[in-house]
């Protein structure tokens, strides 16, 4: 099990890259995908963070989750 949670990096690192192209896009929907990519982002660095005590990463990961979730709400199409 420690190997697989040693690549987590790989996939947290290539959603968090995604997920930043997403947020810049023009397009309200896609801008909405970039959180919700950020969001599963969050929890993929939280995991590699727990895995290797980095507990300083995990409270980043926190607080941009927050943000992302803040995103979510701003991005929201309106009815």
């Amino acid at each position: 099990m420690p190997d697989l949670l040693d690549t987590v990096q790989w996939p947290a690192f290539a959603a968090s890259v995604a997920a930043a192209w997403l947020v810049a896009a023009n397009s309200p929907a896609r801008r909405n995908a970039g959180f919700w990519v950020f969001l599963s982002s969050n929890v993929l660095w939280v995991a590699w963070g727990l895995h290797t005590g980095a507990m300083a990463l995990i409270a980043l990961q926190v607080c941009l989750a927050a943000l992302n979730i803040r995103g979510l709400f701003k991005t929201e199409a309106k009815k």
